[in-house]
């Protein structure tokens, strides 16, 4: 089988890992946003498609029998592109789409919409650890009122403002130092993305522990597809047998 991997995820490269093992012609494809990404076997693609044509065209010239979409569960459009491109070109889809987290017992996250509502959400004077990524940083860098302290894992490429600290970094992340670096700066709000998963997890649990308001991102919809929360389900869901 001829399967197309969407990927920038560790689940994605686990499914990738397993598929070439057990002889399945994969081709991975990364977006290329990130400088030294850690990298799947079978083959290789970067960059974009070119939005829905492109994949489309692309799945039925590549001969692709399954699409799988397992990028991060806010990769936002390249998942939109790949419900209509599988729904132009008949190749079935497939969505990793890892489960979400819950609060934690005693845990009152605020859960908001969007980015824009997260920034708006924190109060004046907060020391604030952004664990959101690139997107959207400049909606937090108008809070001039908090101290941000911006967690990713390669730096902008514009200088921080004085009141905003980069922290870069790559997961996974234990909670001992999640702990640590929340005292450390002090930390009042934590900033996340729904992200689940048990690779930046740690930061919920120090922040339970520590008493830090999480202010949580809600996930997007996308659109239809056989939506599954694990590398097994997905071998199953694609009919793929493996060691």
């Amino acid at each position: 089988m001829k399967i197309l991997i969407l990927g920038g995820t560790a689940e994605a490269r686990e499914l990738a890992n397993r598929l070439v093992d057990a002889g399945h012609d994969t081709i991975t494809s990364l977006a290329g946003r990130t400088g030294d990404p850690i990298l799947p076997a079978g083959r290789l693609r970067m960059g974009p498609f070119g939005g829905i044509p492109g994949l489309s065209a692309y799945l039925c010239a590549a001969g692709i029998d399954c699409l799988v979409d397992a990028t991060h569960p806010y990769a936002g459009q390249i998942s939109i592109n790949a419900v209509a491109a599988a729904q132009v070109s008949g190749v079935k889809l497939v969505r990793l789409m890892r489960p979400a987290w819950t609060p934690l017992p005693g845990q009152n996250w605020s859960i908001v919409g969007s980015l824009r509502e997260a920034a708006d959400a924190l109060p004046a004077n907060a020391n604030v650890l952004l664990t959101t990524g690139h997107a959207g940083l400049d909606l937090f860098l108008e809070r001039r009122d908090c101290c941000l302290y911006v967690r990713v894992i390669e730096a902008p490429q514009t200088p921080l403002p004085a009141y905003a600290e980069l922290i870069a970094s790559r997961p996974p992340y234990r909670l001992g130092d999640e702990i640590a670096l929340m005292r450390r700066h002090g930390i009042t709000h934590l900033v996340s993305k729904n992200s689940g998963g048990g690779q930046t997890a740690a930061k919920l649990e120090a922040a339970q522990h520590l008493g830090v308001r999480v202010v949580m991102i809600e996930r997007p919809i996308y659109g239809p597809a056989d939506e599954v929360d694990s590398v097994d389900a997905t071998l199953a869901a694609l009919g793929c047998v493996t060691s």
